[in-house]
């Protein structure tokens, strides 16, 4: 069992599931649907997964102001990610979960840690600790 120490950015429940490591920068807007949380981007090297769940390790956003909105789709339909860490804090994105704590939805946790471990992660299953704790069974 190996361990990594993440940094929380927006707290979030407990989560366990198989981490989506992406590689490739991300736009929620358009870049992810928020009806079957399928990436829809034709482009995107990871077109077709479905990230609801999932661990979701992001490299890199593109950034647009409609990203929290469609987080906040997600969330709201029950499909968002189990837990996303990003490598540098996204503002925008993150406000879809601040707003979708505010309503009190069940909101995934939000962490930072550094792309350098992601590839090491993608396709295992992890245990992520509301303390940022993720852990590799």
């Amino acid at each position: 069992m190996s361990e990594l120490q993440a940094e929380v950015l927006i707290p979030g429940a407990a989560a366990r599931g198989r981490a989506l490591a992406l590689t490739a920068p991300i736009s929620f807007w358009g870049g992810v649907d928020p009806k079957t949380a399928m990436i829809a981007d034709a482009r995107h090297p990871e077109f077709g997964h479905n990230i609801a769940g999932r661990i979701l390790l992001v490299p890199e956003t593109v950034g647009s102001s409609s990203a929290a909105a469609i987080l906040l789709e997600l969330v709201h339909a029950g499909r968002a990610p189990a837990a996303i860490v990003l490598h540098q804090p996204d503002a925008i994105l993150l406000l879809g979960l601040i707003v979708a704590n505010e309503m009190n939805w069940q909101t995934p946790i939000a962490l930072r840690l550094d792309r350098s471990d992601f590839a090491s992660l993608d396709g295992r299953e992890l245990d992520v600790s509301e303390h940022g704790l993720i852990t590799v069974p």
